[in-house]
């Protein structure tokens, strides 16, 4: 007969192990339907929990990771038309947080509305996806973020540490050349999914990995122990965008850094303890580099 104490030890060794080996995303999904009407509605609720547990259940990496170790995110899919009973169309906005250390603080990686989302559903039918190979929009578009969101996330905290993640997003661009939805190919647009990961695996950007490490590894997560320190690795940071600006002033992936991090940096460089110097030299880099929004960093000049 088992005793009690050996059970419970096995049982314990179980639970550890479950969340030893736990998935790498935890990823919110909302599927929001604003402009279609006269559906039935059920079908978008099955697509929300679809999507859910394809995100969710897989395992995207080869690492073990704890369930309070997965990696927050967001999936906002807003479907604007429904074609026909299985062909949707609308936008997708992918948020992606990392933690930094010391605090309860996230900061925000990738902030990014895919306007280009077309996509075949039909109900309960099993969302089907292999590496290298298309089987549909909708589980392309799927791991294609997932693999994004990675990339974006490890590159915060290890040199470059996203690339076989952005190199995977790449094989998931590379299996839809053929696919007849938008968002896939180069020549549609300079802002879609082949740009937005083709800009940080290019060697010529390695800007935009050195940046994303400096910023957050070096930078905030040293500022809660070492405030000027740790500032003064995000000032470099920007320092390393300002180079990428003059030699590529139409970067995409420029756009998207300062759509994630405008509201931070400000925030940062409001605060009182910065000198006045620093902030100055900080606000004029930013409005150089992200000029529409020029304004904002002003505020930073008019804190007291």
């Amino acid at each position: 007969m088992v005793s009690i104490k050996t059970l419970l030890i096995s049982l314990l060794f179980a639970f550890s192990f479950t969340r030893m080996i736990a998935q790498e995303l935890n990823c919110m999904i909302s599927v929001s339907t604003p402009k279609v009407e006269g559906t039935d509605r059920r079908v978008f609720e099955t697509l929300q929990s679809a999507m859910y547990e394809f995100i969710n259940n897989r395992k995207w990496t080869n690492f073990n990771v704890g369930s309070e170790e997965r990696i927050e995110c967001t999936f906002l899919l807003t479907i604007n038309d429904r074609l026909s009973a299985d062909e949707f169309e609308g936008t997708l906005n992918v948020v992606v947080r990392r933690p930094v250390f010391n605090s309860s603080y996230n900061s925000p990686l990738l902030n990014y509305i895919d306007k280009g989302i077309r996509f075949r559903y039909v109900e309960y039918q099993p969302l089907d996806y292999s590496d290298g190979s298309y089987t549909s929009n909708l589980t392309s578009l799927l791991a294609y973020y997932s693999y994004t969101v990675l990339g974006f996330y490890f590159d915060s905290y290890s040199p470059s540490g996203g690339t076989p993640f952005f190199e995977k997003a790449v094989e998931v661009v590379n299996a839809a050349q053929n696919s007849p939805e938008p968002g896939w190919k180069a020549y549609e647009s300079d802002k879609n999914r082949w740009w937005l990961v083709n800009n940080y695996i290019n060697p010529a950007n390695s800007g935009l990995r050195d940046f994303a490490y400096r910023y957050h590894r070096l930078g905030l997560d040293l500022m809660y122990e070492k405030v000027d320190q740790g500032r003064g690795s995000v000032s470099e940071g920007i320092e390393i965008l300002k180079g990428l600006y003059n030699a590529k002033p139409n970067l995409f992936a420029l756009q998207l850094i300062f759509d994630a991090k405008r509201d931070e940096i400000v925030n940062i460089y409001s605060d009182q303890r910065v000198p006045p110097m620093e902030k100055a030299n900080i606000v004029n880099i930013l409005k150089e580099i992200d000029p529409a929004n020029s304004s904002k960093y002003q505020v930073i000049l008019d804190s007291k």
